[in-house]
């Protein structure tokens, strides 16, 4: 649940969060999000974007609420509803898997084939105090469903860029199953990700929510997309991709 009572927010921390949004109406606000970034409840003592969201507060005390979540490190598109109704309308349009989810990432090398599907169950695990999914077999008590699609956009001696689309939305889905077909994505400590690309450091988990098309509460699909973050787009071209 989200505070009742309103985050203070410095001036820098409204003046930024107002600078990631990408699309606004009054019913929804979607951001880019800056790798690094909590969407909710982040363990680092530091606002989260749920927290910077109060920057929105109506006049009658209420603000918008996030629809979905992004890993910390990932960034790119993250929508709010601005109303309850939108919200209740969004909730459930997710929940009928009605939204469509596309991810560019960078990995060493391309994958074999360049394009295919994995469909691999996927477990939770707590370790410590922290959560890693893993792939599992099907009749593992406690695994969940996971469907990804991936295609290669390009790819040099240096790595890859591959689009990526996951079908269901578990945690850690794209990069725990880009991990088994031995394509973890750039940066990613935790699944095995190498932390150089192209000959420079890659000082965090390169994938990046591009693209996202959803149904409106006022009808129709809107297709909100998020430029590449600088780090991103110099590993890239560092890779000649």
């Amino acid at each position: 649940m989200s505070p009742r009572v309103p985050v203070e927010l410095a001036p820098e921390e409204i003046a930024a969060v107002r600078s990631w949004v990408i699309h606004e109406d009054e019913h929804v606000l979607a951001f880019n999000k800056p790798s690094g970034l909590s969407s909710q409840g982040g363990r680092i003592q530091a606002h989260t974007l749920d927290d910077l969201l109060w920057a929105f507060m109506r006049s009658n005390g209420k603000r918008p609420e996030l629809v979905h979540r992004l890993d910390r490190d990932t960034s790119g598109v993250i929508i709010a509803a601005r109303t309850k109704p939108a919200a209740g309308f969004l909730g459930k349009a997710m929940q009928a898997r009605r939204f469509k989810k596309t991810y560019q990432a960078l990995i060493a090398s391309a994958p074999e084939p360049r394009a295919g599907t994995i469909e691999a169950p996927l477990l939770r695990q707590e370790v410590g105090r922290e959560s890693y999914m893993r792939v599992v077999a099907p009749d593992t008590p406690g695994a969940q469903a996971a469907l990804s699609r991936y295609r290669t956009l390009a790819s040099s001696e240096d790595g890859a860029l591959v689009e990526l689309d996951p079908a269901t939305g578990r945690m850690h889905q794209l990069r725990v199953h880009m991990a088994s077909i031995g394509r973890p994505l750039v940066g990613d400590v935790r699944y095995g990700g190498a932390l150089t690309f192209a000959g420079r450091g890659a000082s965090r988990l390169m994938l990046h929510a591009s693209k996202l098309v959803f149904p409106h509460p006022s009808g129709g699909y809107v297709t909100v997309e998020a430029p590449l973050p600088e780090d991103f787009v110099a590993l890239k071209a560092a890779a000649g991709l």
